[in-house]
């Protein structure tokens, strides 16, 4: 039988973050647990924002409250919204809807 694309996805991000050492974080139907680091942003939509440099993961708390992470986003990425003057606009143009994303619980 075969999977859909999302749930191999997950279990090969289960995978790697269980040989990485840390323990496995297991999806539910409201998303994955942080334990990535974000830092407050100024902006008008974006509250915080971290990345991992080991998962080459983005995470973005929404001033609405919902968190996003982002898989595959290169660390120039990351730096490139940190620096950018409207984190808001940079995001719409550059991360939203180009990379993969999953809902995230919080803490």
């Amino acid at each position: 039988m075969r999977r859909p694309p999302i749930a191999l996805f997950t279990c090969m991000l289960l995978f790697a973050t269980a040989v990485a050492g840390d323990p496995p974080k297991t999806p539910d139907s409201t998303g994955i647990i942080s334990h990535i680091k974000r830092d407050a942003v100024q902006s008008t939509a974006l509250a915080s924002v971290g990345y991992s440099t080991r998962l080459h993961v983005l995470e973005i708390e929404f001033r609405n409250g919902a968190i996003y992470r982002y898989l595959n986003v290169s660390p120039a990425i990351y730096h490139d919204l940190m620096i950018a003057p409207s984190k808001a606009r940079f995001y719409d143009e550059n991360i939203r809807r180009k990379y993969r994303s999953l809902h995230v619980r919080p803490k």
